[in-house]
Parts: C-alpha cells; structure tokens; sequence
C-alpha cells in the first residue's frame, strides 16, 4: 500500500527515505494497478473497514491445523458475503473482489470455485429457462458447487476425458459414469465437503455414437443433510503442499442418473428421443469458463511473486551488510548491491508483465461474453 492509505500506521525511516527516490507519480502508478482513481479510493475505504472490523481478526494461519484453516475460511468467506449484503455491495464486482481479496489474503475460499467457475459457467452455458431454474438459487447459496473437469488421468487434454454421460430415451435421463481410476475427478476446489452440487464435463454418448465433452448439473450431496447421494462417492483429497484453507477433492460416478434437462444446452442438447442437435459450430465455446479462469490464475500468480518482492525489496532496502565503504560510514544495504538489484528487480518487472497480461486476457473474456450470452458468434474471429 502507498504513504497515504490509512491502513499503514508506521514505516520504517529507510523505506521512506529510498520511497522518496522514485522517477515517477507512485499514486499514478496505484491508480493504474487498480483500475483508476475510483477504485483505488474504494480499495482504501474497503481495507479501513476490514482491517477495523474484529470478526476478522484471528491468529495467524501458520499455527493452525489444516481442519482450523478450513473451519476459519468457511467462516470467513460467509462473513465476507454477509457484510457485502450489508453494505450493498454485491453487485458492484469491483468492490466485492477488493474486499474477498482484502479480508482474506492468505486463505483460498472454500466456496472460490463456486464464484469464479460455477456460477459462470450457469450464466454462460445454460439455457435461459436453465439459467431461471438454476442461477437464482446458487447467487443466493441455496446450492453450492463446484467445476469438476480434471481427472487423476486427464488434465488439460480435455478430449482424453473418460468420464462418460450415456443418454437413456426410456427414461428421458443421462447416466453419468467413471468407468476407470484415471476418470475419477481430482482436484476441483470445494468438492472435499463444502459443495453440495457439480458441473461435472463427460463424454457425451447417445444413439450409439460419442459427441465430445459436454458439461451437465449434478447433485452430489443432500441439500437438507449433506449427506453423498447414492452413487456418488466424494471426498477431501487430503493434506497439500498449499492451499490448506480449501478442500480440494475426488469424486468418483456409478452409474449416477440426472434428469435429461441437467445437460447445460446453451450451445448443443439432447433431444428427448435421443438425437443431438448442437446449436454452434465452434465446440470450443464450451470452455469459456476455463478462458475466465485462466486469467484469474495469471492475476494470482501476479499478485503472489508481487507479494515475495515486495517483502524481498523492502528487507534488502532496510538491511545492511558487508564492508562500510569509509570508515565509520554504516554498513550497505542489500538494495546497493548490483547482483541484488538484478535478481530483485528482474521480479519486480515480471509483477508487471504478468498483472498486465492477466488484465487484457480478463478485459477480452468479458468483452466477448456478452455476444456469447447473446448468441453472436463471429467463427472467421477464433
């Protein structure tokens, strides 16, 4: 944060003094990095209300076991939407993403996923009468869920994807299935026990014949007692090198049966006697959620090497080591040596370079979404 945000009490006397040595406006500078001066400024309101409001405050993570890390950032993640609702926030994207990113910068949110792919992915691939069914209930958290797409076998090669979805006329339901170990999903945020339903991506199979990989709404858990529904076996994948706060999990699929219309048919669908009628040419349309995330991974990766170097430049401008260069002059700081430049600002620079690149993918994802929403698709263009 710059001198002037409130949240900053005290500042180390050399920080200020190297601070001062900038070429150029820092506030300029901040402005550009959140998006303009209003936003700044709505950063900086937002940081002065989470860092004074005490259900917020808690012992630091690092001492805490991973089911206490787990418990604080479901509370957490609830709290954040409560005060959100409160402060009439919640559709203003700009302030609900400072403030998640503010009240909870060191824990993932068990109910991330829900937000960020899940709700997305109603909006962008399911029929209205779908998006009237479904979306209403999951922004108002009556169902939770989560994007189950990777595999223990099969990551991004999505064609490689065994889990199947195999159409039954009779009874006008799909039969979804992981025939093997490698189909068993793994790894989707939220499904060890907080999520309650899935948007689970199968090989779609009806009147003999495969049609690629389609997207359908699965209920994996009890919405009253939570309990794994027959057929669904699922659960916390276990300990991680990272991510403690979120309950990365395994879902496994025997035979599970979902109604006709829980097929996401923004784009194709499956007609009640079985045919498949897909409504656009480009396939790839199906994996705009994947764009949107693939965005936001570039943003965290950005704002996590952003954090080391700021932590890694702020030490080596206040620490000072090695030979004085007169005598009783004090010794030099980190910062004054050459192979320390280089290796600090040489990661200052790829900050930028990524936060930049997360940016323009970000901007062009919702610049095409509304003409995909709308029908408008343009193949000549991608």
């Amino acid at each position: 944060p710059s001198m002037t945000n409130p949240v900053v009490q005290k500042v180390n006397p050399m920080l200020t003094e190297e601070r001062a040595k900038a070429s150029f406006p820092v506030e300029e500078l901040t402005y550009i990095l959140d998006g303009g001066k209003f936003n700044t400024e709505k950063r900086r309101e937002i940081e002065e209300l989470v860092t004074k409001d005490p259900n917020f405050e808690h012992p630091p993570i690092q001492f805490m076991t991973r089911e206490q890390q787990y418990s604080l950032a479901v509370k957490k993640a609830l709290l954040v939407q409560q005060r959100l609702k409160e402060l009439d926030m919640l559709d203003d994207p700009y302030a609900s993403y400072f403030f998640r990113r503010i009240a909870m910068p060191r824990e993932v949110s068990p109910i991330g996923l829900h937000w960020v792919m899940f709700v997305p992915t109603l909006m962008g691939q399911c029929s209205d009468e779908q998006r009237e069914r479904w979306l209403q209930r999951a922004l108002n958290y009556e169902i939770i869920g989560t994007y189950a797409q990777t595999e223990m076998g099969h990551g991004t090669f999505l064609r490689g994807i065994e889990t199947t979805a195999t159409y039954d006329p009779s009874s006008q339901q799909f039969v979804l299935h992981s025939p093997t170990t490698t189909s068993i999903k793994w790894w989707p945020g939220g499904l060890g026990k907080t999520c309650n339903y899935a948007v689970v991506v199968a090989q779609l199979h009806t009147q003999g014949r495969c049609h690629g990989v389609h997207m359908f709404l699965v209920q994996l858990r009890d919405e009253s007692t939570h309990r794994s529904l027959p057929g669904v076996v699922c659960g916390d994948i276990g300990p991680k090198m990272g991510y403690h706060t979120i309950d990365n999990g395994f879902l496994q699929l025997n035979s599970v049966r979902i109604p006709r219309e829980n097929m996401l048919m923004r784009n194709a669908e499956v007609q009640p006697d079985g045919t498949y009628v897909r409504r656009v040419s480009n396939e790839k349309l199906t994996y705009g959620t994947m764009v949107f995330v693939r965005s936001l991974i570039v943003s965290d990766a950005a704002r996590g090497i952003s954090e080391a170097a700021t932590i890694a430049v702020r030490y080596a401008c206040v620490r000072r080591q090695g030979e004085p260069s007169s005598p009783g002059a004090p010794e030099p700081r980190l910062l004054d040596y050459p192979v320390h430049q280089y290796r600090l600002l040489t990661c200052v620079a790829n900050c930028y370079g990524l936060w930049f690149a997360s940016e323009v993918l970000r901007d062009l994802y919702f610049t095409v979404q509304p003409d995909v929403l709308e029908g408008q698709y343009d193949d000549d263009e991608g």
